[in-house]
């Protein structure tokens, strides 16, 4: 059974997706009237319940890292470059040269930016985390402005917590 949950976030409205006791995806929408549907279904799941929870942590700054269970639909590669991403460490960032290399495929850059740009779960897998090697943030399937807002969140935070 796929349940799914739509809420406002600061970077917009975010679609939380449930599917056999796992989160399968989170995403951008893009319409309001999905999150006007939303909101008619009184129920969801203790699990869709528990994701939107550790979310609204995360934009508030509380939390690091993300205790779900989760299964994103994709190919060996990329559930490969995926779980990759979740051992970037909270307000670090990698480039897609460090990702083809932690996947042991040390030419695959672009191969890794097109399963970064396919990941079904954002912010839970950190695909916004993974930047060019020069430095430059492009690359982001939200666009650049949420990535840039995504990686200042973090690296703001970490620097409060180390002070």
């Amino acid at each position: 059974m796929n349940n799914s949950y739509i809420f406002k976030s600061p970077i917009g409205l975010l679609k939380i997706e449930e599917e056999d006791s796992k989160i399968i995806g989170v995403s951008l929408q893009q319409k309001e009237m999905d999150f006007v549907q939303s909101q008619k279904f009184i129920q969801h799941s203790d699990l869709l319940y528990e994701a939107y929870r550790q979310l609204q942590e995360y934009f508030s700054e509380k939390r690091k890292q993300f205790q779900l269970p989760i299964s994103g639909k994709g190919t060996i590669f990329q559930q490969a470059v995926w779980k990759a991403l979740q051992n970037i460490p909270y307000g670090e960032t990698r480039s897609y040269e460090d990702i083809a290399i932690a996947v042991k495929n040390p030419k695959a850059a672009r191969a890794i930016g097109q399963a970064n740009n396919r990941n079904p779960i954002l912010i839970i897998v950190p695909c916004h985390r993974v930047i060019h090697k020069n430095g430059d943030i492009t690359g982001f399937g939200c666009g650049t402005k949420i990535k840039k807002y995504l990686l200042d969140l973090e690296k703001r935070n970490k620097k409060a917590i180390a002070q």
